[in-house]
């Protein structure tokens, strides 16, 4: 019960230690009128009683042994409930939303084909919002696990290879939480940005770790970036996002220009974010 229930564990250690002080207090005070023979049955009364708080804590001496800080802070479970109910709420009524005003379209009609890619777009992002608000304590490679399960229908209508190379090395320190979080926003934000706007035909994500350092790549062979906005200079809310959640990360965000064409995106640290 204790292993299970610390209030009860708690309580019970206190009445043992009030017990205990009662005892030894009285043993102080009124022992020399009770005789050799009373103090000696007093005195072993009051071991017993601290043999019994001596267990009670010993019980739970290997639980303080494994021990260890969270790697994210616990959010309220209030919190987690309410943050439930608007990502249901999103996903029912905005979604079904957005699929009937879909099934509105002509889809055979060109001119109508911009309008169903922004459709398509706006579920998808949606639907990435609604993942993005569960899973409070997960780490990075469950988190990519459900964006990848979220892209790959959306990049197979639009006709975009994915490569998904995540290598999960083991005792790798991945963040996780609120880290993790940021993590999959910066590569939510480049896979949205190579979809709109690079014409790629193909799609890299990859992931690796080891230790206290990994590294996160989104890369793609579209038609790439002006060279001031890979130097950091200038951009949209987009590219702004991305470096505002890097720093509150304390990881390092780059993006790189590939010879052949095209732009990765680059999140990497050399310790552990938690």
């Amino acid at each position: 019960m204790f292993f299970s229930r610390p209030p009860a564990f708690a309580l019970a250690c206190v009445f043992l230690w009030f017990v205990q002080l009662v005892m030894g207090m009285a043993l102080l005070v009124w022992g020399g009128q009770w005789g050799e023979h009373g103090s000696r049955q007093w005195g072993a009364a009051n071991l017993g009683v601290a043999l019994l708080l001596g267990t009670l804590l010993l019980m739970q001496l290997p639980r303080a042994l494994r021990w260890r800080p969270r790697r994210s802070k616990r959010t309220p479970p209030e919190v987690v409930q309410e943050r439930q109910r608007i990502a249901h709420d999103l996903h029912d009524h905005v979604g079904s939303q957005i699929v009937a005003a879909m099934a509105l379209v002509d889809v055979s009609d060109p001119g109508a084909r911009p309008l169903v890619q922004s459709l398509e777009q706006c579920l998808l992002d949606l639907r990435l919002l609604v993942d993005s608000m569960d899973g409070d304590d997960d780490g990075l490679p469950e988190r990519l696990a459900r964006l990848r399960y979220r892209l790959q229908p959306a990049l197979d209508r639009r006709g975009i290879a994915l490569r998904w190379e995540v290598a999960l090395e083991p005792g790798a320190a991945w963040p996780a939480g609120q880290a993790a979080r940021e993590c999959v926003a910066i590569v939510r934000e480049a896979v949205s940005n190579a979809i709109q706007h690079s014409g790629a035909t193909e799609l890299r994500v990859a992931l690796q770790g080891s230790g206290g350092r990994w590294r996160l790549q989104v890369a793609d062979n579209g038609c790439g970036l002006a060279p001031q906005l890979l130097q950091g200079e200038g951009g949209g809310q987009g590219l702004h996002g991305m470096r505002r959640r890097a720093n509150a990360l304390g990881a390092q965000l780059q993006l790189h220009s590939a010879p052949e064409g095209g732009v990765t995106v680059e999140l990497s640290s050399a310790l552990p974010v938690g």
